[in-house]
């Protein structure tokens, strides 16, 4: 029988310890980074930040193994330091340097390492992770493969296709669903009938929901979740209404002004700040001249030997 249930948000910060803080505060300056660069011309292309929606691959960190498949997608940048906490490597393959992830092939949105692959390609990643998730189900029991989702790519046949295999073949699928309310200019409320719990619902699939912000609450929501993805190789969706506090891409943002303001008003970074102002003023400061010093340093290297290569 599938259920689903609802995490609701605490009033205040619950815990912060310094490793989840350190980690948030990195991924949040990497990406006003990446803006910042943009800006100023030194970038080109296109990028797209998790700024607000940090938290959620932080809350997964520990409940991950290094033998999980992790699939990303084109707001990946937090997904992936997450994972790797390597800011030089993935900086380098967005700018095309010396040491790139990727060798600069991949760019923001395409990079593949070990069991971890982003792709802008909406849906593509859920029918490739339900095949992994069958190898791992036969090969390596207590492994899952898990997939990072947008509320706009419940749009795609191929979401559903993955859930119906999921399903059917009791498969160990994680579907993470970061829900932000609009997808690039459209609102969710204007593309997407029903929810996305009913939709899971339909194939059989446990559907949980998660309204807070806050790490230790999201980790310990997903907790019991993942665990049973393991214990009994069946699928899961969970969703988490999140806010995009940045801009779809590099700059552009339909949103209304009074949107823009409600998104901000929720950022966990602002709640943090105010919760724990000792705590974080040392550490935001701290791992914000770290970015810097990444980008200096990616900054003068030079091009990779593929970027030379296909110049012109």
């Amino acid at each position: 029988m599938t259920a689903t249930r609802t995490e609701a948000a605490p009033t205040a910060p619950t815990r912060l310890t310094d490793a989840d803080l350190d980690l948030l505060l990195l991924i949040r300056h990497f990406e006003l980074a990446l803006l910042d660069m943009f800006g100023r011309g030194e970038l080109h292309g296109t990028t797209h930040t998790c700024l607000g929606q940090e938290y959620v691959p932080v809350a997964l960190r520990p409940l991950l193994d290094d033998d999980d498949f992790v699939f990303s997608n084109h707001r990946g940048h937090g997904h992936y330091l997450a994972r790797f906490d390597d800011p030089h490597g993935l900086l380098a393959e967005v700018m095309g340097r010396d040491g790139a992830v990727c060798h600069g092939v991949g760019g923001s949105q395409h990079i593949l390492r070990e069991r971890y692959l982003s792709t802008g390609v909406q849906g593509e990643s859920a029918p490739v992770a339900a095949g992994v998730a069958l190898h791992l189900k036969r090969t390596e029991p207590g492994r899952l493969a898990l997939v990072y989702l947008g509320d706009g790519t419940w749009g795609e046949g191929a979401v559903y296709e993955a859930l119906n295999m999921a399903a059917l073949w009791g498969l160990p699928l994680v579907l993470v669903v970061e829900n932000n309310g609009i997808a690039q200019s459209t609102p969710t409320t204007a593309q997407l009938a029903g929810s996305i719990g009913g939709r899971a619902r339909a194939f059989g699939v446990d559907h949980l929901r998660i309204t807070s912000t806050d790490t230790e609450v999201v980790r310990a929501a997903l907790t019991p979740a993942l665990r049973r993805v393991r214990e009994r190789s069946t699928p899961y969706v969970v969703e988490l209404l999140t806010h995009r506090v940045g801009p779809h891409s590099k700059g552009d943002d339909s949103r209304r002004p009074e949107e823009i303001a409600h998104a901000r008003a929720h950022d966990w970074y602002a709640r943090y700040a105010r919760a724990y102002p000792e705590q974080f003023d040392a550490r935001d400061e701290r791992q914000r001249a770290y970015v810097a010093q990444v980008v200096a340093d990616v900054a003068g290297r030079p091009a990779s030997r593929w970027t030379e290569e296909n110049r012109g």
